[in-house]
């Protein structure tokens, strides 16, 4: 017998869906099951992220039902041309023919482009793992018919989302696999930091303390052809700071030998200052006198920010959510300390990085709000309009809580270090005094992601 989901009653109970941090469990605070899927599309997804590879192009291998959501994706960034699809039907897997459907299409598609491109982003899919597809041979034969092509394999596979790498660490790591330099191109004094969707904001700390030590800076986001793409393999340092890129650029430094670092953002001045110390002891040890005062200066910059929004916002209730950034905790804490109202964090996990957080929030703000974001209950308890004032930090915050109020940025975009949490400050104030509308803003899949290309 069919039976609704949720409560008869009206309103919708909360129960299962929302929780005081007190009494949250970590590092899943709900139950698991049927999920709801909000709106709010504001992140990057896998075509996107691929997108950042100059002069390539991407081949989905998939059944029609799954292949709307890629296509539209290509389509709102008006990069058609740049991707493509084989089609998967049910009678090539009655037929036993998936690979020889995948081999034939992909090199079909291949001769028809205009311009042959420098890479392949092959993306196979769940069915490929379902029937136990020879990946190998595919990718084999694809690279004997196409020897001038770099095959990068790519999977868009969510049934394996929570058993191992996810799709998207995949798809991070398999875009640096074909990176490479002899000995004698490697320059000891590039990083190249990767691993991000975003490029770091220039005045991020990292891009201001690099030049400082002698350092040129490299990222993908600003290569516009596949050799510029590929100096980044002549980096005698890899650094990523994004958690997702962790898993790839650390195997990219094994193979190549180098040096790997991963300093990931942060909302904490204790973390911040450690991880800029290992920076600078690795790169520039003899003189470390001058970080510290570098780091004194900027963390007065953060304090009078903070103290300046502060006294702009004063009081008014604050929601945060997990797409903002990757440490929604870590500012609520953050926040938090420096006076700030924050009542709700909208997430559905909290990273092994934010287990501290998670622990002093539990004991100095024990009803503080978490709230599920799909959590079936979810599509009944969002908010039209919001009654009152509130701020919202994320298009997700933005959407649930109804409010016209909030920081429409995603994934900690260009943020990072010290600068990263005086950005944050002058966001929020902005935000606070500019409304916006939330319907022409966060619905739209992707927004902003023309400036991947």
């Amino acid at each position: 017998m069919l039976r609704k989901v949720g409560e008869s009653a009206w309103p919708i109970s909360e129960k299962d869906a929302v929780v005081s941090i007190k009494d949250a469990s970590y590092p899943i605070p709900f139950p698991q099951g049927l999920e709801f899927n909000s709106p709010a599309h504001g992140c990057w997804n896998i075509v996107h992220t691929g997108m950042l590879i100059p002069e390539a192009h991407q081949i989905y291998v998939c059944a029609d039902n799954c292949m709307r959501g890629v296509v539209l994706t290509a389509a709102e960034m008006h990069a058609e041309d740049r991707f493509s699809f084989v089609i998967v039907e049910e009678q090539n897997l009655l037929n036993g023919d998936l690979e020889d459907l995948t081999i034939e299409g992909t090199a079909d598609l291949i001769r028809k482009l205009k311009k042959m491109p420098k890479a392949i982003l092959l993306f196979t899919v769940c069915i490929h793992h379902f029937i136990g597809c020879d990946l190998e041979r595919i990718y084999r034969e694809l690279e004997e018919q196409f020897p001038e092509i770099t095959f990068l394999r790519c999977y868009m596979d969510p049934i394996m989302q929570k058993h191992g790498p996810t799709p998207d660490q995949k798809l991070r790591k398999a875009m640096y696999e074909s990176l490479d330099s002899e000995p004698d191109k490697m320059d000891t004094k590039q990083i190249s930091i990767l691993g991000s969707d975003f490029a770091l904001d220039q005045s991020s700390d990292l891009k201001e303390l690099l030049p400082k030590a002698g350092y040129t800076v490299r990222e993908l986001q600003s290569c516009r052809t596949w050799e510029e793409y590929k100096e980044l393999g002549n980096a005698g340092t890899f650094l990523c700071c994004y958690p997702s890129g962790k898993y790839g650029i650390e195997l990219l430094a094994k193979r190549l030998d180098r040096t790997f670092l991963y300093l990931p953002l942060s909302f904490d001045y204790e973390e911040i200052k450690k991880e800029e110390e290992i920076l600078w002891n690795t790169l520039k040890p003899e003189d470390n006198q001058e970080l510290l005062s570098w780091i004194e200066k900027k963390i007065s910059l953060c304090e009078a920010a903070l103290e300046h929004t502060r006294q702009v916002i004063g009081n008014t209730p604050i929601s945060i959510d997990y797409t903002f950034h990757p440490r929604p905790l870590g500012l609520a804490k953050l926040l938090l300390t420096h006076g700030f109202n924050v009542e709700t964090v909208y997430l559905d996990s909290i990273s092994p990085e934010e287990k501290e957080a998670f622990a002093w929030l539990k004991e100095k703000k024990p009803e503080l709000e978490l709230r599920s974001t799909v959590h079936a209950k979810m599509r009944l308890l969002h908010e039209e309009h919001a009654t009152d004032k509130i701020l919202a930090i994320g298009q997700k915050a933005a959407w649930f809580t109804g409010s016209r109020y909030f920081v429409n940025l995603v994934q900690g975009a260009g943020l990072q270090g010290f600068d990263g949490i005086r950005r944050t400050a002058e966001l929020m104030e902005e935000a606070f005094l500019e409304e916006k509308d939330p319907k022409t803003l966060i619905v739209k899949k992707g927004w902003g992601c023309t400036s991947c290309i």
